[in-house]
């Protein structure tokens, strides 16, 4: 079982949506481009991607690529305890249109703070995207996302993905499918990741996507605690800084 100071670690989960609402409104060099990286997709994962599918049919999954997309939203979440020294969990979001912005104030609270970064395929998706979308920006990486050179112990990411595989890397195993073995309640009871940019371009919604992503935060801190071979946080232990 691991043995981990849970108070030292902050959970974060990202919501990311394509730069424009349609492939039409892209600049013509981005348009261009995408439409090279649809033929690409196709290629390489032609069950997902049909031949008979055009760019602005794919565009929709253009908010994974950190090239082609932006971030809407991080969630992050950190224990604590309270008077009675029952285990809690404090969730927060940088949310909104401004995307430099968000990056700006999600940045300043890693300064200001030495967390271990934990997520579900945080590794993989999270931490490379929120990297690059600094860099687009014209912003500094705080000093726990500048890993070029160290060596893969100094990191300070734990992805919970990785833990579950133990070594496995042939197989990707959704959280969603993770919270249900180990009875945790969904997160998945909304929207899912293929909704949000509905949701924020038809709805402008923020907070719903707050909401969802702060749940995916509730859910792995509370799959890294089952890991640890600790209890569930109890819901009412539970609260949102955004009210």
């Amino acid at each position: 079982m691991l043995d981990l100071q849970l108070d030292k670690i902050l959970f974060l989960d990202i919501e990311t949506v394509p730069q424009t609402a349609e492939f039409a409104q892209l600049p013509a060099e981005l348009a261009q481009l995408w439409e090279e990286k649809a033929q690409m997709l196709q290629q390489r994962n032609p069950e997902r991607y049909s031949a008979e599918q055009t760019a602005e049919d794919m565009f929709a999954s253009a908010g994974i690529y950190a090239e082609f997309g932006k971030v809407v939203c991080i969630s992050v979440g950190f224990v604590h305890y309270n008077r009675d020294k029952e285990m809690c969990l404090r969730t927060k979001s940088f949310c909104g249109d401004d995307e430099r912005e968000l990056l700006i104030e999600f940045s300043d609270l890693l300064r200001k703070n030495n967390y271990m970064l934990c997520g579900h395929n945080i590794k993989e998706f999270d931490v490379p995207y929120l990297c690059r979308r600094m860099l687009v920006n014209g912003l500094p990486l705080p000093p726990v996302l500048r890993i070029a050179g160290k060596k893969p112990w100094e990191v300070q990411f734990l992805d919970t993905l990785e833990l579950w595989k133990f070594g496995d890397y042939k197989n990707y195993t959704s959280l969603k499918l993770l919270t249900a073995i180990f009875g945790i309640p969904t997160p998945k009871d909304d929207i899912d990741g293929s909704q949000v940019a509905g949701v924020y371009y038809n709805d402008h919604d923020l907070r719903r996507i707050a909401v969802y992503c702060e749940k995916d935060v509730t859910a792995t801190a509370q799959l890294l605690l089952r890991m640890c071979g600790k209890n569930l946080i109890e819901e009412k232990n539970i609260a949102s800084a955004n009210g």
